[in-house]
């Protein structure tokens, strides 16, 4: 996807907006050639939104208390006092690590939980199953605009908070794309640690989600990558108009192009996961 596109699709809306995941495995990670290009795009009049997990350090605090971590169908198991970690850790060292080393490359980040503000407002998955896992029902674009208004880059944790104050711990990919979707985002960027989708041995450009579904039933999507393409498409399958999968050890624009693969929703795709159904509180 060439900047010129992206450009031109983004100033019908006038919100030149991208959103970027970081997993907390890949934030130590982050090349200088990966800022040099989020400055090149920031000249352009883009601005950034981070939202960033943080598994590894969430479990070697839980490690210390002889806590093993648990997971459900990929989402970790919370109870009330793993909360207590999960917001310690994730609020007071990821997002300070992050925003920091964005402080160093002047990008002038502020650092937000996703419960200040009800920035976040969640509601439980299955408490039963799951304990204080949450899922977003609503973001509080106002508190983001505001911050974009004043040229600050928000680095927010994924810690929604229900109507009664209750913090649940959100699934980082799945608030980003709540993000993204909310604030009519260009492009929704899942920093990993693989130049993209490889089919073969090249990085595919563009794939649109049947492209995957086939790709995978073919077995040339595989693996590790699953994990990565999964949470990309659940984007695009949550109305963001376009997702990317690129590597945070290199520049991800260059030359008026992207680097990495996109993944946007070909006309007349549909499946059961639609805006109305993910967003609609009750559903």
């Amino acid at each position: 996807m060439t900047i010129s596109k992206l450009t031109q699709a983004t100033e019908h809306n006038g919100n030149k907006v991208v959103v970027i995941k970081c997993g907390g495995s890949v934030i130590e990670s982050l090349a200088p050639a990966f800022f040099k290009s989020l400055h090149e795009l920031k000249k352009q009049g883009w601005q950034f939104v981070f939202v960033h997990g943080g598994g590894p350090d969430i479990n070697k605090l839980l490690a210390l208390y002889d806590v093993a971590p648990e997971f459900h169908n990929g989402l970790r198991k919370t109870s009330a006092e793993t909360m207590q970690v999960v917001e310690m850790v994730l609020t007071g060292q990821t997002n300070r690590k992050l925003a920091e080393l964005l402080g160093q490359y002047d990008f002038n980040p502020i650092g937000l939980s996703g419960s200040d503000g009800n920035c976040l407002k969640a509601r439980f998955i299955n408490k039963k199953e799951l304990g204080f896992v949450g899922e977003v029902i609503e973001v509080n674009k106002s508190v983001i605009n505001m911050l974009l208004k004043e040229k600050f880059t928000p680095v927010i944790t994924p810690v929604g908070v229900t109507a009664d104050g209750t913090k649940l711990n959100i699934n980082a990919d799945y608030a980003a794309a709540a993000v993204a979707h909310a604030l009519q985002a260009e492009c929704c960027i899942f920093v990993t640690d693989v130049e993209g989708i490889i089919i073969g041995d090249s990085v595919v450009s563009h794939l649109t989600p049947e492209d995957i579904d086939a790709y995978i039933l073919e077995g040339q999507i595989y693996g590790g990558m699953i994990p990565k393409v999964e949470s990309a498409l659940a984007a695009v399958k949550r109305g963001v108009k376009n997702a990317m999968i690129v590597s945070g050890k290199g520049a991800i624009y260059q030359d008026a192009q992207w680097k990495g693969t996109t993944i946007s929703r070909k006309a007349g795709y549909d499946d059961e996961l639609s805006v109305s159904n993910i967003y609609k509180v009750g559903s």
